[in-house]
């Protein structure tokens, strides 16, 4: 097995590296003066099963497709000088959002990135935690496998909430299912009850409306549940929702910690008590103290490298999302 890392994600490349026992592979990374890339292995591929993690986010002056694109070039030179199979470890993956069309003449994005990918000669592809686990599955015609983080929360939420009512929100209808199955991961593990809420969510042309709430939040610990936080608006909306109908403490939950332009409403606000992200991606230092002391991070690296080595050795994949007791 290969495991190599781009630059960006060489951080949590190398805690996945350490948590299965092996060393990140040699790459060369090279920028030309007009902002042309190239990168290579170091160390023969030739019938190697390879994994290429790299994480889609933008930072550092590089977009999420500047990312992709090197991420593209890497699998297809690892192709080209005779790797056995190559696995594309992206534990975010951009451009998943736009996976229907909902106006006139959009463009369906997962299904362009998934058709680059293949294109390449990807065998299998890796993600965390998509927008929309049908859809990603759906625009893949090479084996992919979604991992999702909610046993990475749990014991956290257990932690937070210790014997307090929770609640576990979902701030739009489409996050429902995310957010069930969180509610079932940690009433299983922790043998405690928890109830489910919703808010209604429409988003057009940047404009967020809806009005219904479903669900009891009184005197109890909420955790909004959702795959990501860019801008924060969605969790700020439902965390003033959930204050004004008595919630006791409020938390938001999130895979991806992007947070773009805008976010600091969210990261200062005293509507929310804490915000929990793991480190899937890589971001720039907090400006704020305050929100600094807000943010906790959970790792993943753990949850990457055992589906790394199950993917390597055969073994179930259903298995590590869903262990027996």
């Amino acid at each position: 097995m290969r495991l190599f890392t781009l630059h960006g994600t060489h951080t949590l490349g190398q805690a996945v590296a350490d948590s299965i026992g092996v060393e990140l592979d040699r790459i060369e990374e090279r920028e030309f003066q007009d902002g042309e890339h190239k990168s290579r292995p170091l160390i023969s591929v030739r019938n190697e099963d390879v994994y290429v993690l790299h994480s889609l986010q933008g930072n550092e002056g590089q977009s999420p497709a500047d990312r992709l694109v090197r991420l593209l070039f890497f699998i297809g030179t690892c192709r080209d000088n005779g790797a056995a199979r190559v696995t594309a470890v992206v534990p975010y993956l951009a451009f998943m959002r736009k996976e229907q069309q909902t106006k006139s003449r959009d463009p369906v994005n997962s299904r362009y990135v998934a058709e680059l990918l293949e294109s390449v000669g990807t065998d299998m592809v890796v993600a965390l935690e998509v927008h929309n686990p049908a859809a990603f599955q759906n625009a893949f015609r090479c084996s992919n496998t979604h991992l999702d983080a909610r046993h990475l929360f749990s014991g956290k939420v257990a932690e937070l909430a210790a014997a307090r009512p929770v609640v576990f929100l979902s701030p739009d209808s489409g996050g429902m299912r995310r957010t069930h199955l969180l509610r079932e991961t940690y009433c299983a593990e922790s043998g405690r009850e928890a109830r489910l809420a919703m808010m209604e969510k429409h988003r057009s042309e940047g404009i967020v409306s809806g009005d219904l709430f479903a669900g009891d939040v009184a005197g109890a610990d909420v955790f909004i549940v959702d795959d990501m936080i860019a801008s924060g608006g969605t969790m700020l909306r439902a965390a003033r929702a959930c204050r004004e109908r008595g919630a006791k403490h409020v938390y938001a939950l999130a895979t991806h910690g992007l947070f773009s332009a805008g976010s600091n409403a969210l990261l200062s606000s005293p509507d929310i008590d804490k915000i929990i992200v793991t480190d899937s991606v890589a971001r720039a230092p907090l400006s704020s103290e305050d929100a600094a002391g807000k943010l906790e991070i959970v790792g993943c690296a753990t949850l990457l490298g055992d589906a790394i080595q199950r993917l390597h050795s055969g073994g179930s994949i259903h298995r590590l999302l869903n262990p027996q007791p």
